[in-house]
């Protein structure tokens, strides 16, 4: 079953994700910005934020998702022992 202990190391993986995706988009940010225009270079650098763009705009379902789960868990671990 799902308990709250399971909470904590579900936060800091959601915190380490928003981590790596900001110094990923970092990066990005400044291999875009010593790219000339129209190079293959700026357009895969574009996509790569787009992705990274994408990829974060996600993060609070997910963190919701895992939250209702922790706590559905939790409610049917209670209501399963009342019995």
């Amino acid at each position: 079953m799902v308990s709250i202990q399971e909470l904590s190391p579900l936060a800091i993986t959601i915190v380490v994700v928003v981590v790596t995706i900001g110094i990923g988009a970092t990066i990005l940010t400044t291999v875009k910005a010593g790219q000339a225009a129209s190079s293959a270079a700026l357009n895969s650098s574009e996509f790569g934020l787009q992705a990274v763009n994408t990829m974060s705009s996600w993060i609070p379902t997910i963190a919701i998702i895992i939250s209702a789960a922790v706590v559905i868990g939790i409610l049917a671990a209670m209501f399963m022992n009342r019995q």
